[in-house]
């Protein structure tokens, strides 16, 4: 049985009210129309829903029953209705991040600071991922945006775009003294502990690349699972790791390497799947985001 909405929606402001002329005010219809769809109703269900009286219009028991059926629908539809506007106005919403460390710090922060002051009534949920692991939740549908550090993984579903140059160096602690003082290069690095993030890593992945290129092994003796566990390693005397410049702007026990060989720049990326619309909350976090890119560009 096929039965128009509009027939429900003037039975439910009937019912409510108890009366035709109200609620023909509040459909912004008139009464002749809202009595005469009412009869449509009785027709197609067959049997009647209200008994008419001086008073008004009093549910019969068909009536009551069909009512409390309809009054949850008409409750959820305006509860979605209600929902949708202010998620249209960024009054409400949750945005899903998947995020890599190093964007996190050198990227995200910031732009995640303004946004909060611009929306407080938006939930972010930030999931901690390696850019594999990233590409994979934002392929599961778990996450709306990726933001993560190159080399990443290519699928023709998704849409990258870079926002950040990410300058990296090697580090030790003052206990590595062979390495401090003096220029050193790749080779003389394969000879001290080396810390890397895991070999499921897109790092691991960049960093054995550049090794060989220099026809060197890339052998870590310690793997740490995300990129904040490498400095404090490092200035635990466990060894040389590579990290982000921006990460050694408030560290201390920590001596930049002047290696030879120039590491080549990597990128913070945002990513997002090319085929699924985002919410308002999530396009407007994109939009600040790549705000944050060109303002750095521009300031270099």
């Amino acid at each position: 049985m096929y039965i128009s909405y509009d027939y429900y929606r003037v039975f439910y402001y009937v019912a409510r009210y108890g009366n035709v002329s109200q609620a023909a005010r509040l459909l912004l219809n008139n009464q002749p129309n809202l009595t005469r769809t009412i009869k449509k109703l009785e027709a197609e269900l067959g049997c009647p829903l209200f008994s008419r009286s001086r008073k008004g219009m009093k549910l019969t028991p068909e009536g009551e029953h069909l009512f409390e059926h309809i009054r949850i629908a008409m409750e959820h539809i305006s509860a979605g209705e209600a929902e949708i506007t202010e998620q249209r106005s960024l009054q409400s919403g949750t945005v899903y991040i998947a995020a890599s460390e190093v964007a996190l710090r050198c990227m995200l922060l910031p732009v995640l600071k303004k946004y909060r002051l611009l929306y407080p009534g938006i939930h972010i949920r930030i999931s901690n991922h390696s850019t594999p692991q990233a590409i994979s939740a934002l392929k599961e549908g778990t996450a709306d945006i990726a933001v993560v550090t190159t080399p990443t993984v290519q699928a023709a579903s998704l849409t990258e775009t870079l926002v950040k140059p990410i300058t990296e160096v090697a580090v030790c602690s003052p206990y590595f003294t062979a390495l401090t003082g003096r220029q050193v290069s790749l080779a003389d690095l394969v000879h001290f502990p080396l810390i890397s993030l895991g070999k499921d890593t897109k790092s691991f992945a960049f960093f054995s690349g550049l090794f060989t290129e220099h026809g060197l092994p890339y052998q870590p003796d310690i793997e740490a699972f995300t990129a904040d566990q490498i400095l404090p390693m490092v200035q635990a005397d466990l060894g040389v790791g590579f990290v982000p410049e921006e990460f050694l702007q408030d560290s201390s026990g920590v001596c930049k390497i002047d290696l030879k060989e120039s590491i080549p720049k990597r990128h913070i990326a945002l990513i997002k799947r090319k085929e699924q619309p985002l919410s308002v909350a999530a396009r407007e976090l994109v939009h600040m985001i790549l705000e944050q890119s060109e303002s750095d560009a521009l300031a270099v």
